[in-house]
């Protein structure tokens, strides 16, 4: 694979590969991430544009953000952490994820992440990442593999697909 369509920009240290079967993957940096974590904010952004507005006017609710917990909030919650927990588990990867050629897997390499792991990893893990000011999802950057907050927490890694 070309590295600097993945956003790395170099080579990969050997501490930075995973063998999978007969091929080496590369794990996925930090910028790549970034880019797909920001097309999946625009998918859920949609999503509540099409699923939570039309709710809320159907039932004549209030559209007003209220605060954390106002039905808004919370109905925009569910969409956000079962996009990411359901697209992870049956795909192994979200639409951010796909297109940029990256894929979530576990330490040991199987097929499916385990339900507990990824519920971990999705929702309490990602919750983590983005209170702790973000911070959680920059350290990717600075790991030996490449793993953010909610990676470590669930032992996860983000690798590339494609060659």
């Amino acid at each position: 694979m070309d590295q600097t369509l993945s956003g790395e920009g170099h080579l990969p240290e050997p501490s930075q590969t995973l063998n999978l079967g007969n091929t080496n993957t590369v794990y996925a940096g930090f910028w790549i991430r970034f880019w797909a974590y920001l097309l999946d904010l625009l998918v859920i952004w949609s999503l509540n544009s099409l699923i939570v507005k039309p709710i809320l006017v159907l039932f004549d609710l209030p559209l007003s953000d209220g605060g954390m917990f106002s039905l808004k909030a919370v109905i925009a919650a569910i969409i956000f952490y079962s996009y990411f927990v359901l697209m992870t588990r049956f795909f192994g990867q979200t639409l951010g994820k796909m297109l940029f050629a990256i894929k979530v897997v576990p330490k040991d390499l199987n097929e499916n992440i385990p339900w507990i792991t990824l519920l971990f990893r999705e929702v309490i893990g990602r919750f983590i990442s983005k209170t702790v000011f973000l911070i959680g999802y920059i350290i990717a950057g600075f790991t030996n593999e490449k793993q953010s907050l909610h990676d470590i927490f669930a032992d996860t890694r983000v690798v590339h697909t494609r060659k």
